[in-house]
């Protein structure tokens, strides 16, 4: 059983050995990590922003999340629809099995809908990671140039899920 719940600032140790463990995944199958931005990522977990996703094994992902549209990512009109923004998912890879990732995408849209928005979005810079996040129902919206790199733009629909067959719970609502 998962679960979902805000971070604290007492679980910034749990969540950079948990980012560490991806970058390491990361470095060993020759992909981009995070690695040089571990410490701010971890610092985040204090922020009212992060929610860690736990198991009896602990932390094994975490993601932020906002109800407010990056600048200059979706048109006034998009960011006027009331919606949940993901960033930064990150997921332990000894747990792949379990599919953390996926459980964490799924409990945003639910909890999306619980609020009565009507999107979960994300961005992200890899077409791979494109590919993964449609697995999970996410749609490709557009695509633009950023300093950082060439950014995809995905959204899903909100929609009310039974987490508890998915093996999840919720400990508060956003």
């Amino acid at each position: 059983m998962f679960t979902m719940r805000p971070a604290i600032e007492a679980d910034t140790a749990a969540v950079e050995s948990m980012i560490t463990a991806r970058c390491d995944w990361m470095e060993q199958r020759g992909l981009e990590s995070w690695r040089e931005n571990v410490d701010d990522l971890a610092g985040q977990a204090g922020s009212g922003f992060m929610w860690v996703l736990e198991t009896e094994g602990g932390i094994v992902g975490c993601t932020t999340v906002t109800t407010h549209a990056p600048p200059k990512d979706w048109t006034p009109e998009e960011a006027e629809e009331r919606s949940l923004y993901l960033f930064t998912t990150v997921t332990d890879p000894g747990y792949r099995e379990h599919k953390p990732g996926t459980l964490i995408a799924l409990w945003a849209v639910d909890q999306a809908a619980r609020q009565g928005r009507q999107w979960v979005r994300r961005g992200c810079f890899f077409p791979e990671l494109v590919k993964y996040y449609e697995t999970q129902g996410f749609a490709l919206v557009k695509e633009m140039d950023r300093r950082a790199g060439h950014l995809y733009l995905l959204a899903r629909r909100a929609e009310r899920l039974d987490l508890a067959e998915l093996g999840l719970t919720t400990v508060v609502t956003i």
